[in-house]
C-alpha cells in the first residue's frame, strides 16, 4: 500500500501572502541547534517555537545528553505537597506545574532528584517562597517555563541570612535550565556549585535581584556551562559570577537597566573568576558598569558583542576555548539580541510537554499511556519519520493530545496495522482508536493494510481511523484502506460528536467515509478505488446520522478522484446500524470536483432503507462526474447559506479550527 505524499488544494480566491518573517528582519545567523526559523506571512511575526527546541542544546547536550523525565509518566501538580512528592520519586516524571505553588514555609525547599521535567504549564506555572534543590549526585534534571519569585527578605539586600535561592545545585551533571523567569529571591538567583557539569542556561530572565547568577564554589576547575539568550535586567552583579569552571560559553545574552547603587567594585555583568576559560560571544551590555571582566589568572576571549551607555572595565586575554569543538550552535547577530530576548526569554504559552516518540517513549501507544488520566492541559507526542505498526488508543480519559508527525511530509511518518473485522469487530480492526475529546492529528499516515483480495473473510472492513471523541481535527493527513477506512462516530446515537479533516487525503472502496459524527472533509482528496467492476465498484459514504442532527458530513472545496470505470461509484448510501430508524444520513457534498467515475444516479439504497428517506445533497459540484438530474438532490442556495463549515462545527461552543491557520 503506497503512503501519498501531501497535496493541499488551493483556497479559491485567496491569494498567496507574500513571505517574511521577524527573525529573518532582525538579522538571525546560520542553523544550528536551535533550528533555523519558519518564515511567516507578511505582517506576522515568525512561529514563536522556531526560537527553541524541546531538546537541550550545549553543554548539556553531551556526554550522553539531558533527557529530564523523557519516558516516565506525566503528571500535573498544583500544590506544595504533589510537587514535592514527583520531585522526590525516584522514577523519571514529567511534571507540570499548574497555576501559583505556594511553598511554605517561607524559603523551604523542593528537592529534585535525577530524571525529572519540571515545567510550567502555558507561561502561568509558578512556584513562590521556595527553592527548588539538587543534591550532590542529582543528574539528568530539565527545569523550564517556570517563574520561581518572591523569597526576599526585608532588608536583607546580600542575603546574609537567608539562603533563598530560586534554583540551587551542589555537584550535579546534565542538569538544562531553560525559559524561566527568576525574581526577586532571598540570596541567588540560580546558584550552580561545587563542580557540577554539563549545563545549560538558555531563554531565562533575571530581574529584581542583588545576586543574579552564580557558579563555582570550588577549588577544582571541572564545570562546563553554556549560557545563552538570558536577559538580566534590574540586576546589581553575577550576571553571572563564574569561578573555577573549565569552559564557560556565554553568547547572546542581554544585561540591560543594572541596579546603580554607587558601587564601584561589586556592580558588573560577567566575571571570568580564578582558572575559569570563557568565551563571550554577541551579547549586548546596555547601561551595565564593568561589562565583562577576568582575574589575571583567568582567561576571556569576547568577540561580536555591542556596548551602550556602559563604563569600567572590559577585560580580554588568553586563547580560553573554542566552542565549536565540543558543539554547533546559532549565533544571532548582536544587535538583534535584545528584541530577540525581550520576546522569547522567560515562560511562553507555546512551551508545553512534548513527548518524543521513539525517543522516549518506544512506541506511539506508550506516550499515549504517559499522559495522566484527566488530562486537562495539550501535551503534544512528537512522531518521528518512520512506520509504526501498532494499534493506538486514545481513551476518554485523556483529551487534548496532538499526535504530530515530525518528517517532512505525511508519508514520512506512518501508523499502520492489518486487522480485519472478522478478529474483533469493526472497532476492534481500527488501527488507531480516539475516545478522547480534543484531539488533533498532524503530518500523518494512518493505514490499515489488510489486504482483502488476498483471502476470503466475512468480515472485511478494515479501519484505518476510528473516532468516537468530539473536537476532533485531522490536518494534512492520510486516511489509507479499503472497506470502512474512516469512521467518525460519536459515544451514542443522540450524542453529537464534532470532527474536521483538512488539507488530507482518504481512500478506500465501500462505505470508507461513514458514521455519525458531524463531520466536516475541506481542502481534501478523496481516492475512490477500482474493484476492478464495470458496474458497482462502492460507495464514498455510509452516514448515519441521528434524526435530531441537522449536521452529517459535508465534503468542501474538496476533490473526488478515481481510476474506476465511468458510472461505476456510489457517493453514498444511509447506514442505519442494527436497523436504526433514527439514523438518517445527512451528507452534503458541495463546490467538490468530481470524476466520471460517479454515477448519473449516486445515491442508493441500503439494507432495506431507501436513499430517498435520507438527506443526501450536491451544491454547486463541477468535474466529469457532476450533473443535474431528477436523482441528484440539489441543495438551494438558501439552505447552502446555513450549510457552511462555520455551522457545521460550531455547536453550542463555538468551536471554530477552520478559522486557525
Amino acid at each position: 500500500m503506497t503512503h501519498p505524499h501531501s497535496k493541499r488544494l488551493p483556497r479559491p480566491g485567496v491569494a498567496l501572502a507574500a513571505v517574511a518573517a521577524l527573525v529573518a528582519a532582525l538579522g538571525l545567523g546560520a542553523t544550528g541547534d536551535a533550528g533555523a526559523a519558519e518564515p511567516a506571512p507578511a505582517g506576522m511575526s515568525a512561529p514563536a517555537a522556531a526560537r527553541w527546541t524541546d531538546q537541550a542544546h550545549g553543554f548539556a547536550s553531551l556526554a550522553g545528553g539531558t533527557t529530564g523525565g523523557a519516558g516516565g509518566k506525566v503528571v500535573t501538580v498544583t500544590d506544595q505537597a504533589s510537587l514535592a512528592k514527583y520531585a522526590a520519586a525516584e522514577e523519571p516524571y514529567v511534571i507540570r506545574v499548574a497555576g501559583t505553588v505556594a511553598v511554605e514555609p517561607f524559603g523551604s525547599d523542593v528537592v529534585v532528584a535525577s530524571n525529572k521535567t519540571i515545567i510550567g504549564v502555558g507561561d502561568t506555572g509558578e512556584i513562590v517562597h521556595g527553592e527548588l534543590h539538587l543534591n550532590p549526585g542529582t543528574h539528568n534534571v530539565i527545569i523550564r517555563n517556570l517563574t520561581i519569585r518572591d523569597s526576599y527578605v526585608e532588608g536583607d539586600w546580600d542575603g546574609k541570612t537567608t539562603d533563598f535561592d530560586a534554583i540551587q545545585m551542589d555537584t550535579v551533571h546534565h542538569v538544562w535550565i531553560d525559559h524561566n523567569r527568576f525574581t526577586h529571591m532571598g540570596d541567588g538567583l540560580l546558584d550552580i556549585r561545587k563542580d557540577s557539569q554539563y549545563v545549560t542556561v538558555s531563554y531565562n530572565q533575571f530581574s529584581n535581584h542583588n545576586k543574579a547568577f552564580g557558579i563555582g564554589w570550588t577549588a577544582n576547575v571541572q564545570t562546563q556551562i553554556t549560557i545563552d539568550h538570558n536577559w538580566f535586567t534590574g540586576t546589581k552583579q553575577r550576571n553571572p559570577s563564574a569561578d573555577n569552571c573549565a569552559y564557560a560559553h556565554l553568547y547572546n545574552n542581554y544585561i540591560s537597566a543594572q541596579v546603580a547603587d554607587g558601587d564601584p567594585v561589586w556592580t558588573y555583568g560577567n566575571w571570568s573568576r580564578g582558572r575559569t576559560k570563557m568565551v563571550i560571544e554577541n551579547s549586548y551590555y546596555n547601561g551595565v558598569q564593568h561589562p565583562y571582566q577576568a582575574d589575571a589568572t583567568a582567561e576571556l576571549v569576547e568577540r561580536g558583542s555591542i556596548l551602550r551607555k556602559t563604563s569600567g572595565r572590559t577585560d580580554e586575554w588568553g586563547a580560553a576555548f573554542d566552542p565549536r569543538d565540543f558543539y554547533d550552535y546559532r549565533l544571532d547577530r548582536a544587535a538583534a539580541v535584545p528584541a530577540l530576548v525581550e520576546k522569547f526569554s522567560g515562560p511562553q504559552r507555546r512551551i508545553g510537554v512534548t513527548l518524543d516518540v521513539p525517543g522516549a517513549y518506544p512506541t506511539v501507544q506508550a506516550a499515549v499511556d504517559a499522559v495522566p488520566d484527566g488530562n486537562d492541559v495539550p501535551v503534544t507526542i512528537a512522531i518521528a519519520p518512520g512506520t509504526y505498526r501498532e494499534k493506538v488508543f486514545i481513551p476518554a480519559t485523556r483529551p487534548k493530545i496532538l499526535l504530530r508527525g515530525t518528517g517532512h511530509d505525511r508519508s514520512d511518518t506512518v501508523i499502520v496495522h492489518d486487522t480485519p473485522a472478522e478478529y474483533g469487530g469493526s472497532t476492534g480492526s481500527a488501527t488507531v482508536r480516539i475516545a478522547a475529546n480534543d484531539v488533533t492529528a498532524r503530518n500523518l499516515t494512518f493505514s490499515n493494510d489488510f489486504d482483502e483480495a488476498a483471502v476470503e473473510l466475512k468480515g472485511e472492513q478494515a479501519l484505518a481511523m476510528k473516532t468516537t471523541g468530539d473536537r476532533i481535527v485531522f490536518e494534512n493527513t492520510a486516511f489509507l484502506g479499503n472497506q470502512d477506512t474512516l469512521m467518525t462516530d460519536s459515544p451514542k446515537l443522540t450524542t453529537v460528536s464534532r470532527v474536521y479533516v483538512r488539507d488530507s487525503y482518504i481512500e478506500g472502496d465501500v462505505d470508507f467515509v461513514y458514521g455519525r459524527a458531524t463531520t466536516v472533509i475541506e481542502r481534501s482528496v478523496i481516492r475512490a478505488l477500482s474493484r476492478g467492476s464495470d458496474s458497482n465498484n462502492g460507495y464514498i459514504t455510509a452516514a448515519s446520522t441521528w434524526k435530531g442532527n441537522p449536521y452529517g458530513f459535508l465534503i468542501t472545496r474538496s476533490e473526488i478522484v478515481s481510476d474506476a470505470p465511468a458510472g461505476t461509484f456510489h457517493l453514498g448510501r444511509p447506514w442505519h446500524p442494527g436497523g436504526e430508524p433514527d439514523a438518517v444520513a445527512q451528507v452534503l457534498i458541495r463546490d467538490t470536483r468530481l470524476p466520471a467515475a460517479i454515477k448519473s444516479s449516486p445515491w442508493t439504497d441500503m439494507s432495506g432503507f431507501s436513499w430517498k428517506d435520507a438527506r443526501f445533497t450536491e451544491y454547486r459540484t463541477y468535474g466529469p462526474g457532476a450533473s443535474v438530474t431528477t436523482d441528484r438532490p440539489q441543495m438551494s442556495d438558501r439552505d447552502a447559506r446555513s450549510h457552511t463549515v462555520s455551522a457545521y462545527l460550531a455547536g453550542a461552543d463555538g468551536w471554530a479550527p477552520h478559522t486557525r491557520r
